[in-house]
């Protein structure tokens, strides 16, 4: 049961345990904030280029009822089998939408981490080509050691 204790609190204590828990709480922060500016902003743009139209409420009866019902949930409640092909639509529709916000803010944030991160200067080559040979040799060397030419 030590053993157990002990490698429990070595998993536990771990960096990556601690920095998965930070992003999977950070995460539920950031997706409330993505729903929030597709719901409350985007949505209400695109539902103007389809004239307010609620995609939910489109569905097909399955079956062979006689009654025709006016939405998803009175044929539900009735027991009627139906085929709510527009909540798909709508859900489709949301997941594209924030998947595209969230491509936008990714590649947003990695050119700002671009701009303002230090730039790298240029490393010296670690290794030259022997013009004769062909191989590859230290960039300090003046001879190759493998055709023992002299190089320049």
């Amino acid at each position: 049961m030590k053993k157990f204790a002990a490698e429990f609190k070595t998993f536990i204590t771990r960096g990556n345990v601690m920095d998965l828990a930070v992003g999977v709480i950070i995460g539920g922060a950031f997706q409330s904030i993505i729903s929030s500016l597709v719901n409350d902003l985007i949505m209400p743009v695109i539902s103007l280029f389809t004239g307010g139209m609620d995609f939910t409420g489109l569905f097909l009866q399955l079956g062979n009822s006689t009654i025709l019902y006016d939405s998803v949930e009175a044929a539900r409640s009735a027991g009627v089998a139906v085929f709510a092909y527009g909540s798909f639509l709508t859900t489709l529709l949301n997941f594209l939408i924030m998947a595209l916000v969230i491509f936008c803010m990714v590649k947003f944030f990695n050119k700002l981490t671009e701009k303002l991160s230090p730039k790298k200067e240029a490393s010296a080559p670690a290794a030259k080509v022997c013009p004769y040979c062909r191989s590859k040799v230290d960039i300090q060397a003046t001879r190759c050691p493998h055709c023992t030419s002299q190089l320049s």
